[in-house]
């Protein structure tokens, strides 16, 4: 009863929090022509209302795609056609075909979003819950202390109920988070369901993809081949392409549509990068103009190969040991080797390797809460645009206190805590007096005096005329050493991991 009690304040108070957030300014907010990333959420909803679903991802009279035309894939189309409809029942002058460009009001607000909260509600949530209860470790108390930690992490929050951009992350990433559930639960078809719906919401779920085709055929060929092992993958196989069939139903009659959809899904002529995000194109561009000095198809190239070589080695390691925590483990080294490497990365993208490394909080708390803190402030030049300076001190500084105080981070790291006694033993023959438990702790400490100065410095003071990027740049930067460092340590992590006991006993 007593539990009961504390997850529903725990739940009661990630409500609030996300809700007064949502209080807040947003993307775009009165500024023609475009308005704004809010305003290409309300226009989906206006093009899929309004206009058969042959003419959604085309160019037409009536879908002047330059005007926030839509580039998810049909699950989100589908979704912003069921928002339409409820619209439609409280105002149809919110959706009407073209007038509604740019509608504005604060009865809509409020219904926009009161959408994201009910998406949180019936899909994010009770899978945070969930995961927490049935596959973290510790006491009753620890799980509500690590649901309250992930449920708070104000990445997720700020950009879902402030920012408006790319907005029902929860959606694909509680649908990711569902289908991680089934494999930890050993249901393993549903997982398989619940991701295909992830990858059919948002394309960017890529970034997950391949821990879970690594894990699933590593466990394939764990039974065998030949036997129940072909079976179980022939099954998995079936259930994801009739997820996806099932998704692109109304486009399958046509080649051009399904071509049409793809093309819209990834633009190539984008760029390499778009404003200051930490990751490594943009951070060598400081130096070196790689944009300028590379072709398009070249750096499409380039990033793939290098996306491709830091991704292996832990796909590889799940393959040939497919444990769930190692699975975890190559959920957070894939995603990030996407989000460094990849091409097109924006900087909300950070928000797919936060989403495994929260359901490693209750086993490395030290070293996840750091890596989720740093993610919030890599964004902070695209949050100081919208005027979301204050919610993003408050839900930063609630999010470390709270992750301080009932984990409690500062005493978690030892090279136990941090699963890398082997390595450390390894260099103190040569460096017999380190220590490495206060390293980490005043690392820990002046990265968070790094950021709060950095954060001070872009909302504070004005950058030399001559250098007006100065602030995001030096954010994005101090960003980038820290996720290298975060990529390096979560791979040793990963490949310094003892292999499963059937493995061990195989081999004797």
């Amino acid at each position: 009863m007593e539990n009961w009690s504390l997850i529903s304040l725990c739940v009661l108070l990630a409500l609030t929090a996300r809700w007064a957030v949502s209080l807040s300014s947003y993307s775009g907010a009165g500024k023609p022509p475009m308005f704004g990333d809010y305003e290409a959420q309300r226009h989906w909803q206006e093009l899929t209302y309004n206009l058969p679903v042959q003419q959604w991802y085309f160019n037409t009279s009536d879908n002047n795609l330059l005007y926030w035309g839509l580039d998810y894939p049909p699950l989100t189309a589908y979704h912003s056609l069921l928002c339409a409809h409820v619209a439609q029942l409280i105002n149809a002058d919110w959706i009407a075909l073209h007038t509604s460009r740019g509608y504005e009001s604060i009865t809509h607000k409020l219904y926009m979003r009161a959408t994201v909260l009910v998406a949180d509600i019936l899909i994010y949530i009770p899978v945070v819950l969930l995961y927490c209860f049935c596959l973290s470790e510790g006491s009753a108390k620890k799980k509500v202390s690590t649901m309250l930690c992930i449920l708070l992490y104000p990445g997720l929050i700020l950009i879902d109920y402030g920012h408006f951009q790319h907005t029902y992350n929860c959606v694909s990433l509680g649908l990711a988070l569902w289908g991680v559930l089934g494999l930890g639960q050993g249901w393993d078809l549903f997982g398989s369901f619940a991701f295909s719906l992830a990858l059919n919401y948002k394309q960017m779920e890529l970034y997950h993809a391949l821990p879970f085709f690594c894990y699933l055929l590593g466990k394939c060929t764990k039974q065998g081949l030949t036997g129940k092992g072909l079976v179980h993958l022939m099954k998995i196989a079936v259930t994801v392409i009739g997820s996806f069939a099932l998704c692109w139903l109304p486009f399958l009659s046509d080649s051009q549509q399904i071509f049409q959809v793809l093309r819209r899904l990834f633009p190539v002529d984008r760029g390499l990068f778009e404003d200051k995000v930490a990751n490594t194109w943009c951070s060598l561009s400081v130096l070196i103009k790689i944009k300028n000095l590379v072709s398009p198809q070249s750096q499409l190239y380039l990033s793939f190969a290098a996306t491709l070589l830091f991704l292996l080695p832990s796909c590889v390691k799940l393959f040939i040991d497919p444990t769930f925590r190692g699975f975890k483990l190559a959920l957070v080294n894939c995603s990030l080797a996407f989000f460094l490497f990849s091409f097109q990365v924006h900087e909300k993208s950070i928000l797919l390797p936060a989403l495994p490394v929260c359901l490693l909080i209750s086993e490395l708390p030290f070293m996840t809460t750091w890596f989720l803190q740093v993610t919030t402030f890599s964004m902070l030049p695209l949050l100081l645009k919208d005027g979301l300076l204050l919610p993003y001190i408050v839900t930063s500084l609630v999010f470390l206190l709270i992750c301080t105080s009932l984990l409690p981070v500062l005493e978690h790291a030892s090279e136990d805590d941090m699963k890398l006694r082997s390595l450390f033993q390894r260099i103190r023959k040569s460096v017999p007096w380190l220590n490495t438990s206060l390293l980490a702790k005043s690392g820990f400490v002046l990265s968070v005096l790094s950021m709060a100065v950095l954060s001070f410095m872009s909302a504070a003071l004005s950058p030399p005329a001559k250098l007006p990027d100065l602030f995001p740049v030096m954010v994005s930067l101090c960003s980038y050493v820290h996720f290298v460092g975060f990529l390096i340590y979560f791979n040793m992590t990963h490949l310094m991991e003892s292999p499963s006991k059937k493995n061990q006993k195989k081999k004797n």
